[in-house]
């Protein structure tokens, strides 16, 4: 099993970044998936849920309106599109199989002021 996390960077406040995430090594259209963050000093928080056919999202209240959680299940790829980015979305973004516990390396996202 493999998740690799792609499209991190250095955006300015209010500026929009998309991150993805491309799975191998099982069947991705049958998994719920998940991204998580981690800010530094901080411990590591859900941010959005997707189910596995892309029809049920949820999203932290921090992240709510200016995020969108969103699959292809062709591409085997989970991606999370964010907008109006604040210096206090700043971390290591992740991405989750929750049922298998997978976690991929992450992609830092750095929001300056």
């Amino acid at each position: 099993v493999q998740l690799v996390e792609s499209g991190g960077g250095l955006v300015q406040r209010g500026g929009s970044l998309r991150l993805s995430c491309a799975a191998s090594g099982f069947t991705f259209s049958s998994y719920a998936m998940n991204w998580y963050r981690q800010a530094p000093g901080k411990e590591r928080e859900l941010v959005a849920t997707i189910s596995n056919t892309g029809g049920t999202t949820n999203y932290a209240d921090s992240v709510k309106g200016r995020f969108t959680i969103s699959r292809d299940n062709a591409k085997n790829t989970v991606y999370l599109q964010m907008d109006s980015l604040k210096p206090e979305d700043t971390a290591v973004y992740y991405c989750y199989r929750p049922i298998r516990k997978n976690w991929g390396q992450g992609t830092q996202v750095i929001v300056s002021s």
